[in-house]
């Protein structure tokens, strides 16, 4: 299958890398000197070093040249930029699928609801979602994913073609379900860093990330989700790779909140999108809107834009009233 994956970041590198030896894949950058610089490299240095690129994997800087031949685009950009993205694409019949996660900036819309406005109804389209690091992906480590679509058929042509090697993806229907768990995991992943980084332990990441999944289905469920999608990779799977992982952007900016560093100095030393950050202020406005409970969502959006210490976020959780726990 002749595969366009747009947006040149590490996930989309990854995937790029692993698609490359059993597809015709072309991987496109809206930045010139990053495609010329790869093509010297073949590897992406900036975002994925040491990943050596497969000797058929294209490049291509011109997005109608890198379309042109596709069977199926891939979007893998910052979900700020994703409804640019297809808006520049929308006049391309291509079936697509996103991997991007997280909520619009200040719309707070799911990437489903952005690709409804933006796309001609007789595009198919889906999104591809579950436990991932860019780098173990490109290194052929075993990683399971889910492509949900509203299309069954869609879902389930796409998913076994991309299917094999080290990749194992499933499909499912429930894309409301999907996209909340991909959304609000990167948020935990925040709090869970805090948690670690001011020394809480095990114990307490634990209850953190269970409370956690509670909060992602009542969100979940509340907008027509699922609550056995939030229990399944999207949702929990994801939730425990991005709490736990070294390699989880997410959880980086807590560690370095419970250190005290101010937010734009973090950001700035990632380097990299950390999606939950958007998404933490994101979440709590539909939230309120739907009278949803998220106490562990609202704790970090207010470290991240109220100035509130970190500790003190933490005692005032600590201090909530005792209650059932579901």
């Amino acid at each position: 299958m002749n595969i366009a994956i747009l947006g040149a970041g590490a996930w989309g590198t990854a995937l790029a890398i692993h698609f490359a030896p059993r597809h015709q894949v072309t991987l496109w950058s809206r930045n010139p000197e990053q495609i010329s610089c790869m093509s010297h490299d073949r590897q992406n240095a900036r975002y994925l070093s040491g990943h050596a690129f497969p000797p058929t994997l294209q490049l291509e800087s011109d997005l109608d040249s890198a379309c042109r031949n596709a069977e199926l685009l891939i979007i893998s950009v910052p979900t700020a930029a994703f409804r640019p993205m297809l808006q520049a694409i929308a006049d391309k019949p291509q079936p697509m699928i996103w991997v991007c996660k997280g909520l619009e900036p200040d719309t707070g819309k799911r990437l489903d609801q952005v690709a409804e406005e933006t796309l001609p109804s007789s595009v198919a389209r889906g999104v591809l979602s579950g436990p991932s690091f860019a780098q173990e992906v490109a290194a052929g480590l075993p990683t399971a994913l889910t492509l949900a679509s509203s299309n069954t058929e869609f879902a389930k042509t796409a998913a076994s073609q991309l299917h094999g090697g080290s990749l194992r993806i499933y499909t499912s229907e429930d894309v409301i379900g999907v996209e909340i768990g991909g959304a609000l995991k990167n948020v935990m992943a925040i709090a869970a860093g805090i948690s670690d980084g001011l020394g809480f332990g095990h114990n307490a990441r634990a209850a953190l990330i269970t409370r956690a999944a509670a909060e992602m289905a009542r969100l979940g469920v509340a907008l027509g989700g699922h609550t056995e999608t939030i229990m399944g990779l999207t949702g929990m799977g994801d939730l425990i790779l991005t709490c736990t992982g070294e390699l989880s952007r997410n959880r980086q900016v807590g560690l370095k909140l419970a250190q005290g560093k101010p937010l734009p100095e973090i950001l700035e030393e990632l380097g990299h999108v950390a999606e939950g950050v958007n998404t933490a202020r994101e979440a709590i406005k539909l939230a309120d809107q739907l009278g949803v409970d998220m106490p562990i969502t609202q704790a970090v959006k207010h470290i991240l834009f109220d100035g509130l210490p970190a500790r003190q976020a933490v005692e005032t959780l600590l201090s909530r009233s005792q209650k059932n726990e579901n």
